[in-house]
C-alpha cells in the first residue's frame, strides 16, 4: 500500500507532532540536592603519623586533602597475591554477576518504556469464505454471485495507534525508570567496592591471625621450656609441686587459646574462597602475612563536596529521590485526560489477485479522549502518597549523607588513634619481653618466684597479641578509608560507562 501526502498515517504523524509540541510534563522538575556546606569531616585534619621501626605497618602516613583515589586502590599495598585474589573475585563472584544482571534488567525496562514515544503499528491479513442470507441480498457482486450467495473476502490491513504525551505521563514514567536504572547502577558500584574491600579485610585478618598463631605458639614454647625447668628443679628439690602445677595450669591456659585462632583462620580461608567465587574446599593458594603488605604512605582526604558524588550509597539515595519526584508527575498526569489517536488503512477484495486494485482500498481516522470523572478519591490520594514518598526519600537522602560523613570521620579518627596504639603496643611488647627474659633468668638462679614468672608470661603473651592486632588495625583502617571515600570507582571504565 502506497502512502501519499493525504494518507491517514501521514495525517496521524502530523497531528501527533503538534500535540507533542504543545504538550508539557506535569509535576516537579527534579533538582539535584546541593552538597553540604561543611569544611571537613573532623574538627581538625589528622596529622602525619610517626614511624614505628621494625614493626609491620609501622610506616609513617600523611593525609593529602583532595588527593584522587585510584581505581585499583588495593594495589597500593604492593601485594601481588592480594591483587590476583581481588581480580579473580571481581571476575567470578556471583553477587557481583547478579548485580550486573540486575542493571541489564533495569536498562531494558527503560528501553521498553521509551517505545511509547512512537506510534504502535500492527499489520494483519484475513481471508474468509462466507454465505450470506438471501434475505439480506444484495451481497457483493450481486446478482453475479450464485444462488447460494457464497463469496470470499481478502483483507490486508495496517493499523496505527498512538497516545500523545500531552501531559508528560510517558516522559515522567521514563524519567522514573531511568532513575531506578541509576539506582541499580550505583548498587552495582557499591557491590564492586564492598567486594574488593571485603577481600582486603579478609586477607588482613588472615595475616593477623597467622601472626597471632605464631605468637601463641611462641608463648607455648616458652611455657613448655619453663615447665621442663621447673620439673627438673622439683626432681632435685629446688621447686615445690605447687610451682609445677601452677606452670602446668599456665601452659594449659595458653594452649587453650590456640584452637579458636586456628578456627578463625580456617573461617577466613573459607570466606576468601567464597568471595573469589569458589567453594570452601577450594582454598585460595594465596597466603598473607602482615610483613608482605606495604602500608600506603599517602592517604587521600576527599573534599566534602566531592564525597556526595563519590559515595555510591549517596548517589543511590539521590536517584531514589529523583524517582520519587517523577512519581509525583505520574500521579498528577493520571488525573488528567488521556488522548488516543488511531488510524487504519487497507484493502478488501473478493479475490486475492484483486487486493490493492483500484476501488478496493479503505481507511479511517479516529481520536478519543478519556478523562477520569469519579474514582472514589483514589487518584487524589495516590498523588498525595507520591508527594509523601518524595518527602520520605528526601529525608532518607539526608540520613545517607550524614552516615557517609560519619563513616569517613570515624575512619580518619581511627587511623589517627591507630598510630598511637601501635607505638604503645610496640613499646609494651618490648618491655614485656625484657621483663620475661630477666624474670626467667632470675628464677633459674632462685631470685624470682614462680608467681612473678607467671605474671611476666601472661604480660608478654597479651603484649604480643595486642601488638599484632594493632598492626592489623592500621592496615584494615587504611583500606576502610579508601572504601569510605568511594573506592575510586569513577576511574574505572567498566563502572562509569552507561
Amino acid at each position: 500500500m502506497i502512502l501519499t501526502r493525504k494518507s491517514p498515517i501521514i495525517r496521524l504523524v502530523g497531528v501527533s507532532a503538534l500535540l507533542l509540541i504543545a504538550g508539557c510534563a506535569v509535576g516537579p522538575n527534579f533538582k539535584k540536592p546541593a552538597a553540604p556546606q561543611v569544611g571537613g569531616y573532623t574538627a581538625t585534619l589528622p596529622s602525619t603519623t610517626t614511624t614505628v621501626t621494625n614493626v609491620p605497618g609501622g610506616e609513617a602516613q600523611h593525609f593529602v586533602k583532595g588527593l584522587d583515589i585510584p581505581a585499583e586502590w588495593w594495589t597500593l599495598f604492593h601485594s601481588k597475591p592480594l591483587n590476583d585474589l581481588i581480580e579473580r573475585s571481581l571476575t567470578n563472584n556471583p553477587d557481583l554477576k547478579a548485580a550486573q544482571a540486575a542493571l541489564l534488567v533495569a536498562r531494558e525496562n527503560v528501553l521498553a518504556q521509551q517505545g511509547v514515544y512512537l506510534p504502535s503499528v500492527a499489520g494483519s491479513f484475513s481471508a474468509s469464505r462466507q454465505k450470506q442470507s438471501e434475505a439480506l441480498a444484495p451481497v457483493p457482486n450481486y446478482p453475479v454471485v450464485s444462488s447460494e450467495f457464497q463469496y470470499n473476502l481478502f483483507t490486508p490491513q495496517l493499523s496505527v495507534s498512538y497516545v500523545p504525551d500531552v501531559f508528560g505521563l510517558n516522559r515522567r514514567t521514563v524519567e522514573s525508570l531511568k532513575a531506578q536504572e541509576n539506582q541499580v547502577r550505583f548498587q552495582l558500584i557499591a557491590t564492586h567496592i564492598t567486594l574488593s574491600a571485603n577481600v582486603v579485610a579478609a586477607a588482613i585478618q588472615e595475616a593477623s591471625l597467622r601472626a597471632q598463631i605464631d605468637a601463641t605458639r611462641q608463648i607455648i614454647a616458652i611455657n613448655t621450656n619453663l615447665l621442663q625447668i621447673l620439673r627438673a628443679q622439683f626432681a632435685k628439690g629446688y621447686a615445690s609441686r605447687l610451682n609445677v602445677a601452677a606452670q602446668e595450669s599456665q601452659l594449659a591456659q595458653v594452649a587453650a587459646t590456640l584452637p579458636p585462632l586456628l578456627t578463625q583462620l580456617a573461617q577466613r580461608h573459607d570466606l576468601l574462597a567464597v568471595l573469589a567465587g569458589g567453594f570452601p574446599n577450594q582454598i585460595p593458594t594465596e597466603e598473607f602475612d602482615l610483613s608482605s603488605l606495604q602500608l600506603p604512605e599517602e592517604l587521600p582526604v576527599s573534599l566534602p563536596s566531592q564525597l556526595v558524588e563519590q559515595r555510591p550509597d549517596v548517589r543511590q539515595a539521590e536517584e531514589n529521590l529523583h524517582a520519587a519526584s517523577a512519581q509525583i508527575g505520574i500521579a498528577v498526569a493520571n488525573r488528567l485526560p488521556n488522548i488516543t489517536l488511531t488510524a487504519n488503512a487497507g484493502s478488501t477484495a473478493l479475490a486475492i489477485d484483486q487486493v490493492f486494485t483500484s476501488g478496493t482500498g479503505f481507511w479511517g481516522l479516529g481520536a478519543s479522549v478519556t478523562a477520569p470523572i469519579f474514582e472514589g478519591g483514589a487518584l487524589l490520594h495516590k498523588e498525595r502518597a507520591a508527594k509523601a514518598a518524595y518527602v520520605q526519600a528526601a529525608e532518607q537522602y539526608r540520613s545517607t549523607v550524614h552516615s557517609a560523613f560519619q563513616n569517613a570521620a570515624d575512619t580518619l579518627n581511627a587511623l589517627e588513634q591507630d598510630d598511637n596504639a601501635l607505638k604503645t603496643a610496640a613499646a609494651a611488647a618490648d618491655a614485656a619481653k625484657v621483663t620475661l627474659d630477666l624474670t626467667r633468668q632470675q628464677m633459674q638462679v632462685g631470685y624470682a618466684s614462680n608467681l612473678a614468672l607467671l605474671s611476666a608470661e601472661q604480660a608478654y603473651q597479651q603484649a604480643l597479641i595486642s601488638l599484632v592486632q594493632a598492626e592489623a588495625n592500621r592496615y584494615a583502617d587504611t583500606a576502610a578509608l579508601f572504601q569510605s571515600l568511594g573506592g575510586g570507582w569513577w576511574n574505572r571504565a567498566d563502572l562509569t560507562k552507561k
